[in-house]
């Protein structure tokens, strides 16, 4: 059954350019949801106009009650939400979702696009379909009656988290009533999803991309396979988390300028000693939609003025679901709306045992580390690129305020005697198990 949807992105389509969105700050989105009336534009609709939902911003667990506000006093029901959001909270998402069911709501991914006021008391907007629905907001969207998603638009998932360990979730530790909130989740977000109509399927996606990947872009065909979507678009207009690995003991050992180090872990950035010289490193499993495949280390060292040299090393093994590439094309590093490509030195195939071994380098800015290191939450995607296979791997910066200013200590006391790094040190320099 085809609504009022279809007219609101028909007059989207129509609508001037010039006008402006509601929204204009990014910022924006990590503010509360919040909730607005419009009616649809533009005028040419005349005496048809229909109104409409906007929802924006963060899922918070009030998110809920503020819309049970938000309709009190006006007759809601049959109307459509558009939703923009990053996601949030998982129970403030299944209340919210319960509410929007309960009046009868339609849903879509969309925001608000300012018309100029006219002679009527009601806010006049356009709906642009130029807009993303992220995490747990794929889940509200189920909520709906029926449920339109604009090919221009996008719905993204992933693992739901513990909101306060998810920035840097291979450094954090987790206790037992850590994994008993985790399975209460997930078990009342399975019941949600059955009762909205979904397929278990999403739910399924979802769990299988841990924190560490970019979210799941949804194909046209999972939208409309796994419920998502009931209309197709051309005819309609924290938390939880997964298991820790142990830490290994790390043995403290010397190096040079006086400088002591540790081994290289997966729960945090430290000084490690990288054939007699002091670097910055991290290892991080290799994942794929959380099929491990493999881990890579990364090393951070003294280089030139304003720059940093990076190192990649990668052991990557082949799964039941993914190929093991014959070599690596690329590899990037991003902090930010900083990039940096490394080169890649050596990809090559081993028979014992069967792994591909990647050894990739390269001189990064300094703001680019410095950027990452500073005092906060901040995050570093690593992506790499193959004939048959991408991956990307978010790592935080847990450890690296406290390692920098040692590094840059090592780097002011060491220069002029640091050893180039050869190529034919590749199969030595993965770090120790």
């Amino acid at each position: 059954m085809i609504r009022s949807l279809s007219m609101i992105f028909a007059l989207a389509v129509a609508a001037p350019a010039l006008l402006s969105p509601v929204q204009t700050d990014a910022s924006d989105r990590t503010m509360a949801m919040r909730f607005h009336l419009y009616k649809q534009g533009p005028s040419e609709c005349g005496s048809h106009c229909r109104s409409w939902i906007a929802a924006s911003g963060a899922i918070k667990a009030e998110s809920a009650r503020d819309f049970e506000r938000f309709a009190q006093g006006r007759n809601l029901r049959g109307m459509t939400m558009a939703l923009d959001s990053d996601g949030g909270s998982v129970l403030g998402a299944i209340a919210l979702g319960r509410e929007i069911h309960r009046l009868g709501l339609d849903t879509t991914v969309g925001r608000a696009v300012a018309l100029p006021a006219d002679d009527e008391s009601d806010p006049r907007a356009r709906l642009s379909p130029d807009a993303d629905c992220e995490s747990m907001c794929a889940f509200v969207l189920l909520a709906g009656v029926h449920r339109t998603v604009p090919t221009q638009a996008r719905v993204m998932v992933h693992q739901i988290w513990l909101g306060d360990r998810r920035d840097d979730p291979t450094a954090a530790n987790y206790s037992a009533e850590d994994l008993v909130l985790v399975q209460r989740d997930i078990g009342r977000l399975a019941r949600f999803t059955a009762d909205m109509g979904g397929s278990m399927d999403l739910l399924d996606l979802a769990l299988r991309i841990p924190p560490w990947e970019p979210m799941h872009l949804l194909t046209a065909d999972e939208l409309q396979r796994m419920r998502v979507a009931t209309e197709e678009p051309d005819k309609a207009a924290p938390a939880t988390v997964a298991s820790s690995r142990a830490a290994k003991a790390m043995p403290i050992a010397p190096v040079s300028n006086n400088l002591r180090t540790t081994a290289i872990s997966e729960n945090r950035w430290a000084m490690v000693d990288r054939a007699g010289e002091a670097a910055l490193a991290r290892r991080q499993p290799l994942t794929i939609e959380a099929d491990e495949i493999g881990s890579f280390d990364l090393f951070v060292a003294c280089g030139a003025a304003d720059s940093y040299d990076m190192s990649y090393v990668e052991r990557r093994q082949e799964s039941d679901q993914h190929t093991l590439p014959k070599a690596l094309t690329e590899v990037t590093v991003t902090v930010g709306d900083q990039s940096a490509p490394l080169k890649v030195v050596s990809s090559k195939r081993h028979s014992d045992p069967a792994e591909l071994v990647t050894y990739a380098t390269g001189s990064v800015p300094a703001s680019l580390i410095d950027d990452f290191a500073a005092s906060g939450n901040h995050s570093m995607m690593v992506q790499t690129k193959s004939a048959i296979t991408d991956t990307g791997i978010r790592l935080g910066n847990t450890g690296a305020l406290q390692g920098l200013p040692r590094l840059g200590i090592s780097c002011r006391k060491g220069i002029g005697d640091r050893a180039a790094l050869m190529p034919a040190k590749t199969g030595g320099l993965a770090a120790a198990k």
